[in-house]
């Protein structure tokens, strides 16, 4: 699938190739230890014997403590399992589903980190995540492309966005002053807990964000405000201007959270955004949204052609935004 980029966005965004190099990790210097003396004879000067220092290592263990999981559904790809997490930075409790690749549990990867994919759904997705329920088949789609060679075998996290099913109380991915603190949570509890139970990349090359419709808004707003976390996102056919009742009477707030504004900032993040060819309205929301992008910030933009607003269009964009994400995150590192 040929990701087009707007002319428009080109003017702004000069890298929008994204030739971004992948930062190098360093390693301590070795030291010198002098020799033994030679048995009283006399000083003897010392040898100078190098030490070879360890090679620095990309993978980290799992640090814990260990979540308990129940097993939700079973894929062909291996089991969907959740868990309800209490953040500790948040106070927020909420649910989180987790698929593990099949070559997490094969013990020629038992040594090795994987890098992390966090998906998120449209609507309120309280309680509940279309890319658990068969909906958007990403976890079988994804295991068939890593057996081919075509996409890493990522780690796929899908949290809870909303705690109530009223859009008339929708969080936004956000702090918003006076309700929970689901902005935390996502950003920084939900990455805390990945990295407690399983092996992962070290640092934010590994990270990465998905979602569709409010979805897309959280991954392109998640990924503007924290480029420290997360290297690269796909908002599928987002809208991009905080819009919940909960933010009246907060709106420095409301903008400090807004993808519209965060998106001229210049974060140093990719992002691929994406829109329906047969939604002119969504259309003009994506198309102004890529064209407002500072550098180093970086977005390729693809139109679905015919596509429309519906979960049975998104998932036929699964492999192309794989191959994506494959190609602007690191692949699994192994020790």
């Amino acid at each position: 699938m040929p990701f087009k980029r707007s002319r428009t966005a080109l003017s702004v965004v000069s890298v929008l190739a994204l030739a971004l190099g992948l930062a190098a990790c360093g390693s301590e210097a070795g030291s010198d230890r002098p020799a033994a003396a030679d048995g009283g004879k006399g000083a003897a000067p010392s040898a100078a014997k190098s030490s070879t220092p360890p090679k620095p290592t990309k993978v980290l263990m799992p640090t814990g403590p260990e979540a308990e999981f129940k097993k939700i559904r079973d894929t062909a790809a291996g089991p969907i399992r959740a868990t309800t997490l209490t953040g500790p930075k948040s106070g927020v409790t909420a649910k989180v589903w987790v698929w593990l690749p099949p070559e997490y549990n094969d013990p020629k990867y038992a040594k090795t980190g994987f890098p992390v994919l966090t998906l998120y759904a449209g609507g309120q997705s309280a309680n509940y995540n279309t890319w658990t329920d068969n909906q958007l088949p990403i976890q079988e789609i994804g295991a068939e492309m890593s057996k081919a060679g075509k996409a890493h075998p990522f780690i796929m996290v899908m949290p809870v966005q909303n705690l109530d099913t009223n859009e008339a109380k929708a969080l936004e991915c956000s702090d918003i002053p006076g309700q929970p603190k689901i902005g935390t949570w996502m950003a920084q509890d939900i990455p805390d807990f990945v990295r407690a139970n399983f092996r992962t990349v070290k640092g934010r090359d590994g990270w990465g964000l998905m979602g569709a419709s409010t979805g897309a808004f959280c991954s392109a707003k998640l990924a503007l405000q924290h480029p420290d976390v997360f290297k690269a996102a796909v908002p599928i056919d987002g809208y991009f201007n905080p819009d919940s009742p909960l933010w009246k009477g907060h709106e420095a707030e409301r903008l400090a959270n807004s993808p519209g504004e965060l998106i001229t900032k210049g974060a140093d993040v990719r992002m691929l955004a994406t829109a329906g060819g047969a939604n002119p309205n969504e259309l003009k929301v994506v198309k102004t949204w890529v064209a407002k992008a500072a550098a180093p910030t970086t977005v390729e933009y693809y139109e679905q052609p015919g596509g429309k607003h519906l979960t049975t269009d998104f998932k036929k964009m699964i492999p192309a935004t794989l191959e994506w994400l494959t190609k602007n995150l690191a692949g699994p590192e192994h020790d």
